[in-house]
């Protein structure tokens, strides 16, 4: 038998009223885009400002469409088209869970896209300061994925493998922890130092750019330690799907970040 750490045993549901229950992955949620929206008020002030306070505070619902529409038809045509073609009402069901990072993204930006369109709004200048606070939400969500005992990562030998409820007999890695670090603490710094920098700011899509690259390295460096899901295992090249879907983000992130420039005085 393995050294394994033991498994941290959280309810899922935090708080429970009869039917009504409220679950750590529904408040990380919650307290991302309060989080990020509290946030995004003093990141859009910032010289030269490009929103005021209303249109914040009006495009938190867009957003937030964005993310739950995005989420969870990403997560049903990336993950699983073939069960839910013969269950198309469960694509409703959403509290049983099923949402995908990388269509949540897609969502957001068409939602940013749409509504900066209808307030002719600059929507590379506002999208800098929105990618600077969404990592809020990613270390939230990731945090959550750790007290569900879901999404696991390989079996390992490393002194701090656990072994999860779900995850069969043997300890694996805590990846879910790797990238609520990567893809919410170590990318949320990086973009709060770029968006201060004026320099930065003048470069429309920079920031942006960064967070997208930065999102698409840290989820193929934690899909190495994080275990496939069944259904779908390793695909083109030993590769997961979270990694293959990442790949394209590096390439626009990078894209995004070469041809920002400043915009020149006339």
């Amino acid at each position: 038998m393995l050294f394994a750490l033991p498994f941290p045993v959280i309810d899922p549901t935090l708080v429970q009223v009869g039917p009504i229950a409220i679950r750590w992955y529904a408040l990380a949620y919650i307290v991302g885009i309060v989080a990020g929206w509290r946030l995004l008020l003093r990141l859009v002030a910032l010289p030269a400002v490009v929103a005021t306070k209303l249109q914040v505070d009006d495009f938190i619902t867009w957003a937030t469409l964005g993310i739950v529409l995005g989420g969870r038809l990403g997560y049903v045509l990336f993950y699983r088209p073939g069960y839910y073609l013969f269950q198309p009402l469960e694509i409703l069901a959403v509290w049983g869970g099923g949402m995908s990072f990388h269509g949540g993204a897609l969502g957001v930006v068409i939602a940013t896209w749409w509504f900066c369109r209808q307030q002719r709004m600059d929507f590379l200048a506002f999208g800098d300061r929105v990618a600077a606070v969404v990592p809020i939400g990613l270390f939230l969500g990731r945090c959550a994925n750790f007290v569900n005992g879901e999404l696991w990562g390989r079996v390992s030998e490393v002194p701090w493998a656990m072994v999860f409820p779900t995850g069969g007999p043997l300890p694996r890695h805590p990846s879910q922890l790797y990238q609520a670090g990567m893809e919410g603490l170590v990318l949320f710094v990086l973009l709060q130092v770029l968006v201060r920098q004026p320099g930065i700011r003048a470069r429309r899509g920079f920031v942006a750019g960064a967070f997208i690259a930065g999102y698409g390295l840290a989820r193929v460096v934690g899909e190495v330690f994080r275990q496939p899901d069944a259904h779908l295992g390793f695909l083109f090249a030993g590769a997961t799907l979270g990694q293959l879907l990442s790949v394209p983000m590096v390439l626009v992130g990078g894209w995004l970040m070469l041809r920002a420039r400043p915009e020149t005085t006339r």
